[in-house]
């Protein structure tokens, strides 16, 4: 049980409080629950979806979001700010793109894409509420976060040492190629056709951007991973609501 606590304190905001620091061996196991934290992240705002039945279209799709970013603490959407600054700021640069992810503080270009990118998932959250198509948060944040443990299978880490190196030097690469394939099967039993099309384009949307960090980086670090994550999970629910109107 003590990879689950482990990626459940990383991954999200509840109060989970570990007893000294964990054997990097257990570092590396941890991302093999990283499925495992999302399916929990998609029970819990599929619940709160079932009590908020009765509230305004609006509001509804409001605090779905906003327990979303609450679950996870922002983790992820401060990745995709650093990385958008970064990939801007940088002129195609790897050094000086590395050195802005570094950098704290966020940009205009930052601030835009979290605009965006939290408006395409409230606008999509609205629209799959209104068509009554709840089993979007069962799979979405399961797929999100099995493409974690998809991009530290498939890409190098590029900063040594850290949290980061250890998880990717201790994964055990077999098991979470079965991890993988158990959270896609677990997709389409939940949600059917609509699961098998949210994982096409999870797919599609990953190899591009694991090929714009290779072009870039030469492979990932965790900001670029937390980007990749976001922008994922708004591909599949703007995905999800098209094909429900």
């Amino acid at each position: 049980m003590l990879p689950f606590w482990i990626a459940l304190q990383f991954l999200s905001s509840l109060p989970i409080r570990l007893s000294g620091m964990p054997a990097p061996q257990e570092l590396g196991r941890s991302l093999l629950c990283y499925p495992l934290v999302g399916a929990l992240f998609g029970l819990l705002l599929w619940g709160l979806n079932g009590l908020l039945g009765n509230a305004p279209l609006m509001l509804h799709a409001a605090l779905l979001l906003t327990a979303w970013v609450l679950l996870s603490g922002g983790l992820h959407l401060d990745g995709l700010a650093d990385s958008a600054d970064a990939w801007l700021g940088g002129f195609g640069d790897r050094e000086r793109t590395l050195s802005i992810m570094k950098d704290p503080r966020s940009g205009p270009i930052a601030v835009v894409t979290l605009v965006l990118v939290l408006l395409l998932k409230f606008c999509a959250l609205l629209a799959l509420v209104e068509q009554q198509q709840g089993m979007a948060l069962l799979i979405v944040p399961l797929i999100g976060r099995s493409a974690l443990l998809g991009v530290f299978l498939t890409t190098p880490y590029v900063r040594a040492g850290g949290l980061g190196q250890a998880l990717a030097d201790h994964l055990p690469r077999k098991t979470g190629w079965q991890v993988l394939g158990l959270s896609a099967l677990a997709c389409v039993v939940v949600a059917g056709y609509a699961g098998l099309w949210a994982l096409v384009l999870a797919a599609l949307g990953f190899v591009w951007l694991r090929r714009v960090m290779m072009r870039r980086l030469g492979g990932t670090t965790g900001d670029t991973a937390g980007a990749l994550l976001e922008l994922l999970e708004v591909l599949v629910l703007v995905g999800l609501a098209l094909i429900s109107a």
